[in-house]
């Protein structure tokens, strides 16, 4: 049979070979025409509040799950869909269905059309929140109607799922061990689904259209993730290129470029569960450890102990898993709330604490300074352990020579206070995320007190291009490729150089191949990614000619406008 191409969007860089298998969930939203009598509201309402209580319930055990697989990042979605499940405006919507006299299923689905609706209608990233609606509504419609839930995470190996959409529930089902790819008629790139297929590892494209119904079960599949096509009844050629390309093999040692640049290839990691995969996939170390994982989903911020024992778990699992000569770097950055961060407890304001309000080192240093104190304490007993000898300490959105110095000595205080105790601490290497425009222009004066530069491409971006990255017509101006961006970028490292500090980053940017040349000719001396891109970077890495790099770097710099830089890419 000739092969067959399908085009799509690429969700997940990687390339997977497969059998295909329909996954055609059954259609609760088709119900039967309600009583016309009607029913009791009271009855129904008890009906609606078990399956409510009962869809909680499942949301909370696949968020712990999805957090332990994948990440905290990824498990977040869970949280947006128990903030869904209670809406005020839907759970008053199924109120009010409920006295007409609907059925608990029928007032569940006509509560939720309107703001599926409302979602749909809008464009990019905020249109795919629809998918998260009707995902929580189909959820509550078969725990109502008894429907049963099929179970993806028991498929054959070697199975590539086909369907006309998946949810972020189904998708976190998914074993990466025996699906080899996926291929959805509907949804994007930053829809909740991608975002973990891209976590786990899972070659995936989406959004193809209703051809993809043209390829039947058991039809042998490619899924190519980075060209955004999927190949039904791929010919000889293809499958070859396939079988050569289906994943890039892990590289346990440190690279270099060809001729002989050493580069640190880090994780970022937002939990201590994180920090076995990334070790498996190859990290060198650890870039960014989002520390505010820790203190979300809780009634109250964890104690010293308990930060002692989170951060000293990723300092032996890297000590235990990294092969090579000295300690493996942990980048620790304190607590970084506001902006697209909230924790309940703390109370914080969406505006005062908004992405250009009190956030970051700005609280740390005012009214959370017991929460920096305690956190630092902590930091400073790993430091002085034998795995903790790697362990280093990043302050968030510093803006002013002031307030790093003021950091800084607090880092000092507590040392003072742990001696006087007598209790065991080192200070770690020390350093600033760079992610402001002001940032940039003092990463000289920053490099003179402290030992490396952190650049955090996706909020620096924000702020340089003045585009809040939450608000999906902003979008286009989220390109890290943006020469004001590029030129930030390139400041800050001749900056941090020059004092004598090394420079990593630890954006998205970081972790597409693609960009790896420019990167190293733009000097960096670290990148940290998410641990799934880790091996293609590394292999990247060893290509590299720094010379070549370097004229890269340098004609991308000069370039005036995005097309340009895309153009000379």
């Amino acid at each position: 049979m000739t092969e067959r191409r399908f085009e799509g969007i690429g969700a997940t860089p990687t390339l997977g070979v497969g059998t295909a298998v329909w996954y055609r969930p059954t259609d609760v939203t088709d119900l039967e025409e309600p009583p016309v009598d009607g029913v009791d509201p009271v009855a129904e309402r008890e009906r609606f509040d078990a399956a409510q209580a009962d869809a909680r319930a499942e949301l909370e055990a696949e968020r712990e799950s999805t957090r332990e697989r994948v990440g905290e990042d990824e498990a977040a979605v869970f949280d947006a869909h128990l903030k869904f499940l209670e809406d005020p405006q839907i759970e008053s919507g199924v109120e009010e269905a409920l006295e007409e006299g609907l059925p608990a299923p029928h007032a569940v689905k006509e509560a939720f059309a309107g703001p599926i609706e409302q979602f749909a209608g809008m464009d990019g990233m905020m249109a795919e929140r629809a998918d998260d609606l009707r995902d929580i509504r189909d959820r509550l419609l078969r725990l109502l109607t008894g429907t049963e839930r099929t179970d993806l995470g028991s498929l054959p190996d070697g199975s590539v799922v086909l369907a006309e959409l998946l949810t972020p529930s189904d998708t976190a089902q998914l074993d990466p061990d025996s699906i080899t790819g996926i291929a959805t008629m509907e949804g994007g790139r930053t829809a909740h689904a991608a975002i973990i297929a891209r976590s786990l590892g899972i070659p995936a494209v989406v959004g193809v259209g209703d051809e993809l119904d043209a390829v039947d079960d058991g039809t042998d599949v490619v899924v190519d993730g980075e060209d955004g096509v999927v190949i039904a009844d791929p010919d000889a050629a293809t499958r070859e290129r396939a079988a050569e390309s289906t994943q890039t093999a892990v590289v346990e040692e440190s690279v270099a470029t060809a001729d002989g640049r050493s580069v640190e290839i880090a994780a970022n990691l937002g939990t201590p569960a994180e920090a076995g995969p990334a070790v498996d996939r190859g990290a060198d170390g650890v870039g960014l450890f989002r520390t505010e994982f820790l203190f979300q989903d809780r009634a109250a911020a964890p104690d010293e102990d308990e930060q002692y024992a989170a951060y000293h778990e990723v300092c032996e699992a890297f000590a235990a898993g990294v092969a090579g000569d000295g300690e493996p770097r942990i980048v620790v950055r304190t607590l970084d709330v506001g902006g697209d961060k909230p924790i309940d407890y703390l109370g914080l304001d969406p505006d005062e604490n908004g992405f250009l309000g009190a956030r970051g080192i700005r609280l740390s240093l005012d009214e959370h300074a017991d929460l920096f104190e305690t956190q630092l304490r902590a930091l400073l007993r790993v430091a002085a352990t034998d795995a903790g000898a790697g362990l280093a300490v990043m302050f968030p959105l510093v803006s002013t020579v002031e307030e790093l110095e003021a950091a800084l000595e607090q880092v000092e205080s507590v040392a003072d206070d742990l001696d006087d105790e007598g209790v065991d601490y080192a200070i770690p290497e020390l350093g600033v995320m760079v992610e402001t425009p002001a940032s940039t222009y003092l990463a000289d004066a920053f490099a003179e007190r402290v030992d490396f530069l952190s650049i955090g491409t996706n909020d620096l971006t924000q702020y340089i291009q003045s585009a809040q990255r939450d608000l999906d017509r902003m979008s286009e101006y989220q390109d890290p490729l943006a020469p004001a961006v590029l030129r930030a970028i390139d400041r800050t490292v001749t900056a941090g150089h020059a004092g004598d500090a090394w420079v990593g980053m630890c954006g998205e940017m970081a972790g597409d191949p693609d960009l790896t040349e420019l990167l190293v000719g733009l000097g960096l001396d670290e990148l940290s990614m998410s641990a799934v891109t880790i091996p293609d970077v590394k292999t990247a890495i060893r290509e590299v000619d720094t010379e070549a790099a370097a004229e890269l770097a340098d004609a991308m710099l000069a370039a005036d406008t995005l097309a340009e830089v895309r153009q000379r890419l």
